[in-house]
């Protein structure tokens, strides 16, 4: 059973940095990329960005610069490291294993303060 969970979400003030966690289990991790997503309230899900298994990464284009996707394979997890914070970050942030797009974890909520 395929399974992802997400964390290390919490509020921050504009400026500041996050660090994500996706632990996933029930696949095979190294050959699968992996995403980051996000959705905020009203909006529809968007991608953040993205890492295949021979860590080839794309991001969005509001993200770049601020935002790094990596990945441990020796413990099944991807991370996203958020830095220089906008509101406008605030959202619900998924994880989500290319191979397998119906399964998605519970999310973990960041809220950036002004």
């Amino acid at each position: 059973q395929v399974q992802l969970v997400e964390s290390g979400g919490g509020l921050v003030q504009a400026g500041g940095s996050l660090r994500l966690s996706c632990a996933a289990s029930g696949i095979i991790f190294s050959i699968n990329g992996m995403g980051w997503y996000r959705q905020a309230p009203g909006k529809q899900r968007e991608l953040v960005a993205t890492i295949t298994s021979r860590r080839v990464i794309n991001y969005a284009d509001s993200v770049k610069g601020r935002f790094t996707i990596s990945r441990d394979n020796a413990k099944n997890t991807v991370y996203l490291q958020m830095n220089s914070l906008k509101p406008e970050d605030t959202a619900v942030y998924y994880c989500n294993a290319v191979a397998y797009p119906a399964i998605w974890g519970q999310g973990t909520q960041v809220t950036v303060s002004s």
